[in-house]
């Protein structure tokens, strides 16, 4: 342990530099489902996920973007956290922690990557690994961004003779949580060892978290499941016993791979519902019953097949998320894909305040993350910020309401606007939430029998259209401008500006 503290470094002068802003009161705890700072404000997680080179142990990217343009533009695209990968062997094994970046990258003949490393980031490569993973830390606080350790693996799985074993897997749990103890932006630590059977889960998660949780009392304790983190299932027959509450956050992966071999070519609406339905049945109801529950999708950000569908079911069940990947190949890191940080800046929005009212909804648009909002009666309804969304109602007799108003939504014919009315006892003044795979459509019949379902057209002006991807046999139709999602507004009001108090930091 001695020798493993002389890698630590003091920022204080740095952090004090820092800008004035809204501080978000550290540490974070949880409330029921909900992440919650000391003041008891609710503070959504909207983090990227950003891997490690786990040959050489370091952070990824660092040979293409100077540390500190990457966190600069990681808060530029709107999210507020990184969940940011660190092999558990470099806290475990001195030996391997003590070794520069340098040495790293030459003893794996990664001499391209060397090079690029030292273009890039100089004052980072003759630095112990673990010391570069602090500084990229102290560059993630200083563009205001909280920090979740994710702690992997750096070779096989842990309960098994190959890989890193269970005692040293606590080890460098309980040395990562030790050395950011008086870390404040480090506020979670993800606790993966891809164990096999449920038995063993059991007992070495147990384990971890306790050794977490003695160590640094004050990060939430992420906790992943079986099956490459898709499965928390057996949680509804057995909790998890621990000696500690309000810092337990499950975790669960977003993966295409649940909806089977249709994923890349099966119709959209199949699709999502093969992956909907698979989570919520391996511990996505979890959320439902109360758990905190992050979502980690590391799809690419122009993945909209599987995109649109995350966004829909995030719409509706308002959790906290990771999403996409920061490496070069999709975009993030050049910030390409403007459309898609702009809905990653509307995804924490969580609409008006519910005021603790469980009953008003949004009809948010999955593909834009915007919601239905209206201007005047006269005006067309149209997409916008869903902060400026109204509260709607959705009644017994399945008509969609304006709460506080007479104005109920009415389809007038295909192809056409879509308005408000007063008199809600006509047809297309019913809305159905269309039973199929997806139950993203919002569908009403008109006078003349037709059936239409809600879309938004190409100026975001919300029409009825016949429904699209009626057809199971339609792989190649894009359902994205039909699906809405009726959601319930959180009763919690999240932080939007996330200025952590960092005058104090130091590494231990």
């Amino acid at each position: 342990m001695g020798n493993f503290l002389l890698f630590s470094f003091v920022f204080l002068s740095v952090l004090c530099l820092l800008p004035p802003k809204l501080v978000v009161a550290l540490p974070l705890h949880t409330s029921s489902r909900w992440i919650v700072d000391e003041d008891g404000g609710r503070v959504k997680l909207a983090c990227v996920n950003w891997p490690a080179d786990k040959e050489a142990a370091v952070a990824g990217g660092l040979g293409h973007r100077p540390v500190g343009r990457i966190s600069e533009r990681i808060a530029a695209a709107g999210y507020n956290c990184v969940r940011l990968a660190l092999p558990v062997l470099l806290a475990a094994d001195e030996s391997l922690a003590s070794l520069t970046v340098r040495k790293s990258f030459q003893r794996l003949s990664l001499l391209d990557s060397l090079a690029g490393f030292e273009a890039n980031n100089p004052s980072m490569l003759d630095l112990p690994l673990i010391s570069a993973y602090q500084a990229v830390v102290s560059s993630l606080a200083e563009n205001n961004l909280m920090v979740i350790i994710d702690s992997q693996l750096s070779s096989k799985p842990c309960s098994h003779g190959s890989g890193i074993n269970p005692d040293l897997w606590v080890k460098g749990l309980t040395q990562l949580a030790t050395m950011f103890s008086h870390v404040p932006n480090v506020v979670g630590m993800c606790l993966r060892n891809e164990l096999r059977n449920v038995k063993d889960w059991y007992r070495y998660m147990q384990k971890g978290a306790e050794a977490v949780h003695s160590a640094n009392p004050n990060v939430l304790v992420i906790i992943s499941g079986l099956g490459d983190g898709t499965d928390l299932s057996f949680l509804l027959n057995q909790q998890l016993e621990l000696t500690f509450t309000g810092k337990l956050v499950l975790e669960m992966h977003w993966r295409g791979s649940l909806a089977g071999k249709a994923q890349e070519t099966g119709n959209p609406n199949k699709v999502c519902g093969r992956v909907v339905n698979s989570l919520m049945r391996r511990g996505g109801v979890l959320l439902q019953k109360g758990w905190p529950l992050m979502v980690v999708n590391e799809l690419g950000v122009d993945d909209n097949r599987h995109l649109n569908c995350f966004f829909g079911l995030a719409a509706e069940l308002d959790f906290d998320w990771a999403l996409g990947t920061l490496e070069e190949t999709n975009g993030l890191m050049n910030l390409k894909n403007s459309s898609f940080f702009h809905r990653i800046s509307a995804l924490q929005d969580a609409g008006p305040n519910a005021s603790g009212n469980k009953h008003l909804i949004i009809i948010s648009h999955p593909s834009t993350d915007q919601c239905i909002l209206r201007k005047s009666l006269y005006e067309p309804l149209l997409l916008g910020p869903c902060t400026l969304s109204e509260a709607w109602g959705y009644t017994p007799q399945k008509t969609l309401t304006v709460k506080g108003t007479y104005f109920c939504l009415q389809a007038v014919g295909l192809g056409k606007p879509a308005k408000l009315s007063v008199i809600c006892n006509l047809p297309g003044s019913n809305w159905e939430i269309v039973s199929g795979d997806s139950k993203m459509y919002l569908s009403t019949m008109l006078e003349d029998g037709t059936t239409v379902c809600l879309d938004a057209d190409s100026s975001n002006h919300i029409v009825t259209d016949t429904c699209k991807c009626s057809s199971r046999d339609d792989d190649m139709c894009d359902p994205g401008s039909q699906w809405f999602k009726i959601a319930d507004i959180s009763p919690y009001s999240p932080r939007h500006i996330l200025q952590i108090s960092l005058a104090s930091s130091t590494w231990d």
